[in-house]
């Protein structure tokens, strides 16, 4: 099968679209609308669920045995958790993040009244008042509040205001895109990831490329809370790949180039067969690849598994340095992850028992390698390798 080719002007105008629109996890009907419209301009029709996950299903030869490409809509972002007698807010985060990297933010609370922009900023925020205490002040969300740009000045005010108890709050992304590759930004979790997967649909649309099965597209949206891909899966999936940031740090794998595959995550390991067959794919395409194992990390696939889906799940990423944070990733990476996805959806299926959800017998189950590796020990193999003192 021949690689296709990768719109890139549209995957990172797409991005640049999708980074604008605020999302945090339950604040998410604006961006539905948005992809749902995105599947529509390239030929899909989307089913959502009740909440707002979305189903778009790519028609191939056979609807049984169908595969997934998942990825989430949602962000992280925050909620006000009591109106301060100072005219500030108190935050709770939404999802996993670090109050260091709120403060400072920009961002925007939305109110039965409408919008407000606003700022997170530590409680002793002025060298002028606080002097060195700006910096011994310790770090969390006990110790940050949110300072709306409205006439707050104590807790009447912000009543007057509608603001209330449990009003999320949206994060400013900052987004910039540099000429050499790089994309920097917050919420390339997984905004990123969302612009690949509609990449990769457009260079099969484009191409007009045919699939042994049917293909759904999903995006979910409650993924960083741990809601995930739990209740958009249909019984006709037989394998599913969640696409999501990989974490590039010290003692990690991942890299901004190319794709991460991750191995497992704290959930446990990726299905075997998925995973190596996303290798061989790699391979024979000569896409940039490595691998990966992330220990405090779960994906769209987790929550699938763990709501009772039978299917076989994976995780290829692109590499984020920084993540939950101010996020860094290279449109490189972007690239070969919507290289891979395309040659993925259009190989063969190797594992047709996959065709059922189960069936009686062990004839066309899998088989793992156990066999001893053959290996050569002589004397001038190890002089070879190791030198002639070996």
């Amino acid at each position: 099968m021949t690689m296709l080719g990768i719109d890139t002007d549209y995957l990172q105008k797409t991005l640049a679209k999708l980074l604008e629109i605020p999302s945090p996890t339950g604040y998410t009907d604006t961006i539905v609308r948005f992809v749902t419209k995105e599947l529509k301009s390239l030929g899909l029709d989307a089913e959502l669920t009740r909440r707002g996950a979305i189903r778009a299903i790519r028609q191939g030869s056979r609807r049984k045995g169908a595969r997934a490409i998942v990825t989430h809509l949602d962000t992280l972002g925050a909620q006000v958790k009591f109106l301060k007698d100072n005219g500030r807010l108190s935050l709770v985060p939404v999802g996993t993040w670090s109050a260091r990297f709120a403060e400072g933010a920009r961002g925007t609370i939305f109110s039965e009244n409408g919008a407000y922009r606003g700022t997170i900023l530590p409680m002793k925020a002025s060298g002028h008042t606080f002097n060195d205490e700006i910096d011994t002040h310790p770090i969390g969300w006990d110790h940050v509040e949110f300072r709306i740009d409205a006439l707050a000045r104590n807790f009447e005010d912000i009543e007057r205001l509608g603001i209330d108890i449990g009003d999320i709050v949206a994060i400013d992304p900052q987004t910039e895109f540099i000429d050499n590759g790089f994309i920097v930004s917050r919420h390339l979790d997984n905004k990123a990831g969302v612009a690949v997967a509609l990449t990769a649909l457009k260079a099969m649309q484009d191409e007009k490329q045919r699939t042994p099965v049917d293909i759904h597209f999903l995006f979910t949206i409650a993924e960083e809370v741990g809601v995930g891909a739990s209740s958009v899966l249909t019984p006709d999936v037989a394998s599913m790949i969640s696409v999501d940031n990989g974490t590039s740090a010290p003692g990690q794998n991942s890299s901004e180039f190319g794709v991460t595959i991750a191995m497992a995550d704290q959930t446990g390991p990726f299905d075997y067969h998925l995973t190596k067959k996303l290798v061989s794919l790699c391979r024979e395409h000569d896409i940039r690849f490595q691998k990966d194992i992330f220990r405090y990390y779960r994906s769209d696939s987790a929550s699938a598994i763990e709501a009772g889906a039978d299917v076989r799940t994976a995780l290829i990423t692109f590499g984020v340095d920084a993540s939950h944070g101010y996020e860094r990733i290279h449109m490189h990476a972007l690239r070969s992850l919507s290289e891979l996805i395309t040659a993925y959806l259009g190989s063969p299926v190797e594992i047709k028992r996959d065709f059922e959800q189960s069936k009686a017998g062990i004839t066309g189950f899998t088989s793992q390698r156990t066999t001893e590796a053959e290996q050569e020990l002589t004397k001038d193999a190890v002089n070879d390798d190791l030198g002639p003192q070996a």
